[in-house]
């Protein structure tokens, strides 16, 4: 059985049978990071703080691209050099410098029990969406199907995703990221609710409130999604299971951090 927590804006615990998967580790302290560049306001990142966080119960570590909110100084620096990384493949050569063990996906891998399928993402629309760089989501399947979507405006092969592989449970990163000039490069509220109606799945929010241009907060969130006729919930701190302890079918939850942050 599988289970998800969210640790803080897009890093994530993932734990399947005991097979332990941090996703895009950002562990520095708030103010570490500076500023997003072209941003509507010059607030240093992280916002809020890092829950307490074993690192050593991790089996691998999953990066879906090297934007530093999705890998910051502070994880290179804390992780094991020799766990597995497991990566999209333009980002292999550059996670090489830190990690020894680089196990990039561009098909269908297996690791310890879990199937692991990379996913395609974009970072963005038109132009902007190429500046920003590759981006990959990944899907993981053990008894339960979890799609990480990654770094993704909703589009076209995001819902072929959902009508192929019909995920049990499945993680969106929104906080609509926006720079002063262009349209959000991650998933906007409008994009969230499109992505709860392509799939039976529960979806779980993510992205949120923790980096200075993710501009949609949980409440513009939930006050959409609310207008829109979805049942919106918090998603827990401590990770819930999936199919089988999961309250309702087809829910969107808005999902939280650090108890004392709300990230």
């Amino acid at each position: 059985m599988a289970s998800v927590r969210l640790v803080r804006h897009a890093t994530l615990d993932l734990d399947f049978d005991g097979t332990r998967l941090l996703v895009d580790p950002m562990l520095g302290a708030p103010g570490d990071i500076d500023p997003i560049p072209n941003s509507p306001n010059q607030r240093p990142n992280p916002l809020v703080e890092l829950p307490d966080l074993d690192r050593s119960v991790f089996d691998a570590v999953v990066v879906t691209h090297l934007h530093r909110d999705h890998l910051d100084d502070a994880a290179r620096e804390r992780l094991p050099a020799d766990i597995p990384v497991i990566c999209q493949p333009e980002d292999a050569e550059e996670l090489r410098e830190t990690f020894t063990d680089v196990r990039p996906v561009s098909g269908v891998e297996e690791f310890d029990g879990v199937t692991v399928s990379a996913t395609p993402a974009r970072h963005g629309t038109g132009d902007l969406a190429e500046q920003m760089g590759p981006v990959t989501g990944f899907l993981f399947d053990a008894d339960e199907t979890v799609y990480v979507a990654g770094d993704t405006v909703w589009y076209g092969p995001v819902a072929d995703v959902l009508a192929s592989h019909d995920p049990d449970l499945a993680v969106v990163n929104t906080g609509e990221a926006q720079f002063v000039e262009g349209d959000p490069i991650t998933m906007t509220r409008e994009g969230v609710a499109a992505f709860a109606g392509a799939t039976d799945a529960d979806v779980v929010a993510v992205h949120m409130e923790a980096i200075n241009h993710c501009l949609c907060t949980r409440a513009d969130l939930r006050d959409h999604l609310d207008a829109e006729g979805w049942k919106t919930s918090r998603y827990p701190t401590t990770a819930r299971r999936c199919r089988g302890n999961s309250p309702a079918r087809g829910r969107v939850y808005i999902a939280l951090g650090s108890p004392s942050d709300g990230s």
